[in-house]
Order: C-alpha cells, then structure tokens, then sequence
C-alpha cells in the first residue's frame, strides 16, 4: 500500500518532508568496476571491446567493425516491422521534429551606443553518442527523443550504441534509428561502449557529447568521462506528480501513477487530491489493475516502496510541487492554467484529464528526456540547444576600443593583472 499523507494531520510536515528527501537511486557503487572497464577500453581498444560484448552480451565477433550495423540490416528491420508500427514511429517523429524545430535559436548581431559591435552565433557539435538500453527491452521511442534534436540541431555524425544479447536487435529499435537520423550504430552496450564513444578506439571515432539514459553501469561511466565529453544528466528512476479533483475517473489516475510504476521498482508515483475518498477510489482501482497488468511485480513495488497519495487542499499543492520538482507533472483539474502559473519546478508538464503522461513519452511532441530527482529545480528536459554550442563576437573601430578601454585599463591594474593592462595600454599609446 501506498504512503497516505494529509496536509491537516500534525506530523505532515515531517513526513512530506521525508518524501522529498527520500532516495531512490540504486544503493550499491559499480564506480570502481566502471573505472577498471573504462581504463582497460582505453589501453587496449578494440580487443576489450570484443572482450566485454563477448562477456556481457554473448555476442563473439573477430573485430569491432562486425559489430555494427549495416544499411542492409536497417533495411530488412524496417521491412519487419508492422507497417502500423512504422506508422506510428512516422507520427512520432513528425511531431517531435515540429516541435524541436521550433527550439532553433537566432544569431544575435547588433551594435551598441558605444559603436562596439556585439553579437553571439550557435553551431552544432560536431558528434553525438546516443546510448540505446537493450536487453529484453526495446526503446524506439528513447532513439527518436534523443536523435532528433541532435539532427535538428545540424549535428553531422550521430553515432548509436546498443547492445545486443545473441546479437539480438528490436527491429523497431533499428527503424526509429533511421527515422531520426542516426548515422551509424554498433552492437556494443554497457560502460564500455560509453568508453568508447569517449576516447575512441582503433575502429570507434570518438564523440562530443553522449546522451541516453542506461543501468547504474553506464550512468557511472558517463559520470567518469564528463569533462572529456559532455554528457546530458545522470537521470534517476522516473516519476510522477498527478494533482487532481473528484472530477477526475479515478480508473484513469489509476493507469496513470500504473504508468510510472511500472518503469521500475525505484520509479515513484504520487497522487494530490483535495479529497481523501475520492484517493480511496484511486488506491482501489490500481490494487484492482495490478491484479491483471503483465508488469505487475515491478509497479507493485515501486507503488507500495514509493508511492504515496496526499491529500491537500488545490490552493496549496504548488507549494508542495515545488518541494517535489518532479519529472512529470500531470494537472488533472478543469483550470490546469491557474496552478500552472504558480508552479516553477517541474520537468514536464500535461495540463488537463485528457493529457496523460504516457502521451508525451511517445507523440505529443516535447522531449522526455527529463530532469529526475528534484533536478527539475536547476535543469530542463532534452533539447536542441543540448547539441550547440554559443559563441559570442566581440568587434569594434579605433574609436570604440578607445571608448572601452579605459575601464578595462582600470580594472586589469585593480586585478594585479600586468599583461591584461598593457595590451590596452600599448593600443591606446598610438595617438
């Protein structure tokens, strides 16, 4: 069951306040073991590559390059699939470049009253690793969210890991890559690949950045390697905040928290309602999906180790948003707008009782690639800003260097910084 929590009762504060703080992230460190692999991909390459496909996926290849995927195989995968799914693939991806189309940022190009000319350009990075989780789950939805603002952005090389037990690929994985633009990809998986997507090997060109979520392996190793890369964000179990009325169907919240829970059993759904039968109908209808769902044992664990349903008064749930910071926040309410407009830490939010979560995990359109573990509060979701770069331009005539320079002279001597102070000072001299 469920934690209950009820704003009114004398001990919410500290229990709300344990929520908030409560970890869920996986307890035991793998950093050494990451650290051990990343070293040993960096000495010896491409033999520990074959090395760790061979141990960890039981696949056995004499080079790396009979590891990757050709344009033949990508082929014969999209000719597999349901011509529904690839439908549906070509719907989602419609969407989300629309809306990542819309994120392109505009030069900056102007001259001020002190006729310095001032501006900032953005280009692409000129390499991206997209980390694909494999195994018995296949993500085509994650390729789309994480290739398209990569290829909307303009980034020529998108370069895809994925393992691939047996040498086993979704074709579904493999369709969604060609939708959205990925220019290569290898059957490599697991901390190793992420190694070498970092420093390259013999058959591997390295990359800029790497993104794409992964086990507790690849979040290490991501970790480790930020500084030679850039990464996305370390991303913890995924949740939900769902704040809603007796308005709402509680068999359709029900799915929703149902939604979250079954990701993991770390992952944390949490209902906000202003009235507490109205919770009792919820809790009821998701003991009663649970018996049937085919993802049961792992949303049980996450609703009854995670969940919880407060019940609190709607003025007052923006405050406790906030506290949360949520990754997903559903409003569930006939003027989502109104607490829209007072809460400032969430992830992603759906606005309305005909917006679920899981709409924007496939179609709707923005990115869900999202900040977890109340990093909502200093971070956004995935986007095409993610793969460019900004750099400012600075340009000015003799008369506007002899305008500036002056307090520049003044605040390089102020800072003991001699040198800084004399390439004014050796400009302004001319005259």
């Amino acid at each position: 069951m469920a934690a209950r929590l009820d704003a009114r009762a004398t001990d919410f504060a500290g229990r709300f306040a344990a929520l908030v703080t409560q970890r869920r992230d996986e307890a035991t460190s793998v950093d050494a073991d990451v650290a051990a692999i990343i070293a040993d991909v960096r000495q010896r390459g491409d033999a520990a590559l074959i090395q760790y496909t061979a141990k960890f996926d039981g696949l056995n290849a004499a080079a790396v390059d009979a590891l990757r995927v050709t344009a033949r195989d990508i082929d014969a995968a999209m000719v597999s699939c349901a011509k529904s799914d690839v439908a549906a693939l070509e719907t989602a991806v419609r969407r989300i470049t629309a809306y990542h189309e819309r994120q392109r940022p505009q030069a900056i190009d102007y001259t001020d009253n002190d006729g310095v000319r001032l501006g900032a350009r953005w280009t692409p990075i000129d390499a991206v690793g997209i980390y694909v989780p494999g195994g018995t789950a296949a993500y085509p939805s994650s390729v789309l969210m994480n290739a398209i603002p990569a290829r909307v952005a303009g980034v020529p090389r998108i370069a895809m890991a994925v393992p691939a037990p047996k040498g086993a690929l979704s074709p579904l994985v493999l369709a969604a890559a060609k939708l959205a633009g990925v220019t290569e990809i290898i059957r490599i998986g697991g901390a190793q690949a992420i190694a070498a997507l970092a420093y390259g090997t013999h058959s591997i060109m390295p990359v800029d950045k790497i993104v794409g979520p992964g086990n507790a392996y690849v979040a290490a190793a991501k970790r480790q390697v930020f500084g030679t890369v850039g990464i996305d964000m370390i991303a913890g179990p995924s949740e939900v905040v769902i704040v809603t009325d007796a308005r709402s169907d509680p068999t359709w919240i029900a799915a929703d928290l149902l939604a979250q829970a079954e990701h993991d059993p770390e992952a944390q759904s949490i209902l906000i309602t202003d009235d507490a039968k109205f919770g009792d109908r919820v809790e009821a209808a998701v003991e009663s999906m649970l018996a049937t769902l085919p993802r049961a044992k792992v949303a049980r664990e996450s609703w009854k180790k995670n969940g919880a349903i407060i019940v609190a008064a709607l003025a007052d749930t923006p405050a406790l948003i906030d506290r949360l910071a949520p990754e997903h926040l559903q409003l569930a309410v006939d003027e989502p707008d109104i607490l829209a407009a007072r809460v400032r830490h969430a992830g992603a939010m759906f606005l309305g009782r005909y917006v679920p979560e899981a709409l924007g995990d496939y179609v709707a359109g923005p990115n869900h690639v999202l900040p977890t573990a109340r990093s909502a509060r200093f971070s956004s979701g995935l986007g095409v800003l993610d793969f460019m770069k900004r750099t400012s331009l600075v340009a000015c005539d003799s008369a506007g260097f002899d305008r500036l320079a002056p307090a520049a002279e003044i605040l390089a001597i102020a800072e003991g910084l001699d040198a800084h102070a004399l390439s004014l000072s050796v400009r302004r001299s001319r005259r």
